[in-house]
Formats: structure tokens, C-alpha cells, sequence
């Protein structure tokens, strides 16, 4: 889907996708959903200003003017929350997640458009929902997954599983990574992460011994000759990611792992805590190597074997009992 030039927006806001394009190289999917939050702040700013007595759904914006927008105030910004939760039935971080798309829109027309002259958002003073801890597989599970994936005869899929576990990649880098990335010499290769920024991953043995499985059956289809990408489809072209999420999905199940939650993202925390937990990584070591932009992101699995603990003493046997003897019966 492109809006960046819909006839169906007003200037402004087209302007805007443009800028979350081509200056801060946003990801198609997350432009979206900026998108999908500003038209529908905007659908309720028109109508409150304007008393339309349509459906959000059916208000027409492309008509909205640099004056609208110069009469938004913050309570205007508090009201739509309030809306979305009591109207739409957004949960905290649906909520969340429009707040940070409107700020996001308010700095662009007063930074960078000179459209306002003071962002409405810049005091709104908003709870950051809870984030739970992720999922992820532990030790004894990561190993029955890799002995499921090297059981059924096919060196691509144990050689993906194998790269998702130890490197904790994404799914958008696994899929991108070409042949031409690898270098065996210095035992590392180059992955393209969000914001199309290049990191360098650093391959264990146990992925060295699986990408040179695979390469030896993938380099002698003559096919796929021509191929830059790593990974091939049956149709000897680049795999998709939806390819790749079902071959995960399916040696789940046979490791009889399914029904955990556990995704392809999954595999990437899962590869986090383990190095977090069993291995010498700080937080500072992981942020590089996950390619976080924050260290915020990365202290979650800080908190992973504090909650290990904590379950740890939730589950022994006589944690649920108690005394029977009253303060009153004390001498």
C-alpha cells in the first residue's frame, strides 16, 4: 500500500509519509500503522471541528487545512485517547502506540515542516504500558528443536534454525542475506537491519559447520547459479519470509514445541537469553549484536533471570504454606 501521494489526504499528511520514508528510512509496515493512527486522529479532529454526524470511517480529510491543525490543543489529544479506549476498546498498548505516532507527526510539522509553531504532544503526560517479558526456549528445548530440524533430511531448514538460534538475527535479515555476505575467513557476515543499517554477525562453529552443509547441496543446483540470496525456495529463487516462518512453525511441531507461542522473533529472544544467561554477553555486548537502537530494549533480558529466580521459589512445594498459629497465641 502506498499513501505517500493519495489524493485521498490532505498535503500535510502526505508530506509527512514521505519525510518517515525517505529521511528516517521507516519500514513500509510501520509507516502504515502511523498512517492508519494520524488518519484516524485527524477523522476526529474534523469532526469535532466541523459536526459532520458521519462515522469516523466515512469522514473525508483530504480537505483539512494548516488552520485545523493550528487549533489542536493537548486536550483535543487527551480526549481521542480517551475515545479510542472508551469508543474503540483500545488496550494499553494500542493506545501506546497511537500516542507515539502523533508525536511523532506533531515533531515533524513543527521541526521539520514549520507548519506549527508549538507541539501539542510535547507535555502529554502518558503511562508506558507494562512490557512482559519475552518468550523464548529454553536450553534443553532450543537443543531437541536443532535435533528435530537435523532429522528431516533437509540442511537448509537445520542451517535457518541453526543461524536464528545462535546469532539472533531477525527474520527480515535472515531472509535478505546473500552469499556474497559470508566471509569465512574472518568467520562473520554482513546483515542488513532496520533503517537499512549493516551490522557485522559473528559465526560459532556450530553455524560455520551448518552454512557449509548447506552450501555444498544448494551450489551444485545449477539453477540457482545466477542467485545472490542464501536461502532458496523450491522455485530456486530468494526464500520468502513466510517460507521461513512455516519451516519453523513445522519443526515446532514435530518437536512437539508448538503451543508455546514461539515465532521466528521468538528464536532471536530465545538466542538473546542464552548467550545473556549461559555465556559472558553484558547488555552492552547484546545491543550491538541484536542491533538495538536503545540499550532499553536490550535490558529486558536483564530481568529474565531475576523472574527464573523468582519462579524458582513461586514453585517449591511449600511455598503455599501456612502457619497455623495465630499472633494470639504467642506468650
Amino acid at each position: 500500500m502506498n499513501n505517500y501521494n493519495s489524493p485521498e489526504n490532505p498535503e500535510f499528511l502526505n508530506n509527512y509519509l514521505v519525510h518517515m520514508k525517505i529521511v528516517k528510512l521507516l519500514a513500509q509496515r510501520t509507516i502504515e500503522e502511523y498512517y492508519t493512527d494520524i488518519r484516524l486522529f485527524l477523522r476526529y479532529i474534523y469532526e469535532n471541528q466541523y459536526n459532520t454526524g458521519k462515522n469516523l470511517e466515512d469522514i473525508d480529510i483530504r480537505d483539512m487545512t494548516v488552520s485545523d491543525i493550528r487549533k489542536i490543543s493537548i486536550t483535543d489529544i487527551y480526549n481521542f485517547i480517551f475515545y479510542t479506549s472508551d469508543e474503540r476498546g483500545n488496550k494499553d498498548r494500542a493506545r501506546y502506540r497511537k500516542i507515539s505516532s502523533l508525536r511523532s507527526f506533531f515533531k515533524y510539522l513543527e521541526k521539520v515542516a514549520h507548519i506549527i509553531e508549538s507541539d501539542p504532544t510535547k507535555d502529554l503526560d502518558v503511562p508506558v504500558p507494562k512490557t512482559g517479558l519475552p518468550k523464548f526456549l529454553s536450553l534443553k528445548e532450543s537443543l531437541k528443536l536443532l535435533e528435530t530440524a537435523d532429522n528431516a533430511d533437509s540442511k537448509r531448514d537445520y542451517c535457518i534454525i541453526t543461524l536464528f538460534l545462535n546469532c539472533g538475527m531477525r527474520l527480515s535479515e535472515l531472509v535478505g542475506i546473500n552469499i556474497r555476505d559470508i566471509d569465512f575467513t574472518e568467520n562473520r557476515l554482513k546483515v542488513l537491519g532496520k533503517r537499512s543499517k549493516e551490522r557485522m554477525v559473528y559465526l560459532n562453529p556450530a553455524c560455520i559447520d551448518a552454512l557449509q552443509k548447506y552450501l555444498v547441496i544448494r551450489n551444485n543446483n545449477p539453477k540457482v547459479a545466477s542467485e545472490p540470496a542464501l536461502f532458496i525456495s523450491n522455485q530456486n529463487r530468494r526464500i520468502s519470509k513466510r517460507r521461513v516462518q512455516q519451516i519453523v512453525e513445522d519443526t515446532l511441531q514435530k518437536a512437539e514445541l508448538d503451543g508455546k507461542g514461539i515465532t521466528t522473533h521468538k528464536l532471536r529472544h530465545t538466542a538473546a537469553t542464552l548467550m545473556y544467561q549461559y555465556g559472558d554477553a553484558d547488555v552492552l555486548t547484546l545491543k550491538e549484536l541484536l542491533g538495538h537502537s536503545s540499550i532499553s530494549t536490550t535490558e529486558i533480558y536483564t530481568h529474565l533471570n531475576d523472574e527464573n529466580v523468582r519462579n524458582a521459589v513461586e514453585s517449591n512445594p511449600l511455598a503455599r504454606i501456612k502457619s497455623d498459629n495465630s499472633d494470639d497465641n504467642k506468650d
